[in-house]
């Protein structure tokens, strides 16, 4: 019998397991293993040597445990008989899945019961090859892609039901949620499947929910639909409510704030001082007919108003005076000899004290404050009197 030189692997990506074609091989065939594989060596059924990537000469130091099983003879070219299985480690992804039947379970939330099916892809991966061989190979020649899920079928679709319900139940997922939580799902899915796939030398790398088929068209199912997507449209509409009433009022507030800036920044662009500022915001309030009743209280007199200065303090004290036409009149204002500051009678021509005649109050002539007594400075804004002179 023809002795083969090359051992190599001639299967595609989507085999998990390929079975060389020959079992007679001698001492100095080349084995070839590709970075993803690794060949085992089998004898009556029995896993033996397994080689990871590289290139070997089959001699009889490389293959102690079939040197021990067979009695290979050292040196020359000695023939042996055996079979050589490659396993294909490669990540094998788009490996679809999908519930054969529907799963019942209870929704968490409106407690009224619900079938739902579920479908989507998943990778896996050859991880124990021993284990893989022994548990699933066999005697075949290969193992394919859709043999292995052939094979996995029916306890997946077992399993995954069960863990579907176990979930939905456990974490409370709302049905009408679940599609923004499906990636939490796929890895609470894995987790579970992980251990089921890995007893057969299988790894499940990646396992993804794509899609929950909900029970549209269930009548049950449409009424809690519409209940649930009502209260949340009632919901969102309060918070918008919510949010453009403060948004009003912030609008509003930022509006009195730079209209308030605007007219200070005015006043002082034409140079009022600011008891002359004070002035304008008293006399906005009085026109506001928000502090009538406490000017007549404080005893503020109208002449207060139309000293706050020039032709502007007159339309401020007109405004006033206006305003405060209604309110009853105040008694007259106390008068001071120029001279020597004493107390004048009503009326008096010549101070009774002094004997100075009784002249016409002065003003100052900076806010048009109407002088009561003598002194050096103008009790309103505080310029020098003798300047005014």
């Amino acid at each position: 019998m023809a002795m083969i030189d090359i051992i190599k692997y001639e299967g595609d990506n989507s085999t998990f397991v390929w079975k060389h074609p020959r079992e007679d091989f001698s001492t100095s065939s080349q084995l070839i293993v590709h970075e993803t594989q690794e060949a085992i060596f089998f004898l009556n059924g029995q896993p033996l040597d397994l080689f990871g990537s590289g290139r070997y000469t089959l001699e009889t130091q490389n293959i102690p445990l079939l040197q021990k099983v067979a009695n290979i003879p050292t040196g020359g070219q000695s023939p042996f008989h055996c079979e050589v299985y490659f396993v294909n480690k490669v990540e094998q992804m788009a490996i679809r899945w999908g519930t054969d039947s529907r799963i019942q379970y209870v929704e968490p939330t409106y407690g009224f019961p619900l079938s739902i099916g579920a479908n989507g892809e998943m990778s896996l991966r050859a991880d124990d090859s021993k284990k893989l061989l022994v548990k699933l190979v066999g005697t075949e020649r290969d193992l394919s892609q859709a043999r292995l899920i052939s094979y996995f079928r029916a306890f997946l679709m077992t399993k995954v039901k069960t863990y579907m319900a176990q979930i939905l139940k456990d974490d409370a997922i709302n049905i009408f949620e679940i599609d923004t939580r499906l990636q939490e799902f796929s890895d609470a899915l894995r987790q579970k499947l992980a251990s089921d796939f890995s007893e057969y030398g299988i790894a499940l790398e990646r396992f993804f929910v794509t899609t929950i088929a909900k029970p549209d068209g269930e009548p049950q199912y449409e009424k809690f639909k519409e209940l649930h997507f009502r209260q949340y449209a009632d919901v969102a509409e309060a918070k918008l409510r919510q949010q453009v009433g403060i948004i009003d009022k912030q609008t509003e507030a930022r509006k009195m704030v730079i209209e308030s800036e605007a007219i200070a920044t005015k006043r002082r662009q034409e140079g009022y001082t600011y008891q002359q500022e004070r002035g304008f915001d008293v006399a906005e309030k009085v026109a506001d007919n928000e502090a009538v009743g406490q000017f007549a209280n404080m005893g503020v007199g109208l002449g207060t108003m139309v000293g706050v200065g020039g032709a502007v303090g007159g339309v401020v004290g007109s405004a006033v005076t206006g305003a405060l036409s209604g309110a009853a009149a105040q008694p007259a204002e106390a008068l001071f000899c120029d001279a020597c500051g004493a107390k004048l009678q009503p009326g008096a021509a010549f101070c009774d004290n002094c004997g100075a005649p009784v002249s016409a109050p002065s003003k100052c002539a900076n806010c048009g404050f109407a002088f009561e007594r003598p002194g050096k400075f103008c009790p309103r804004c505080g310029a020098k009197r003798e300047e005014q002179r």
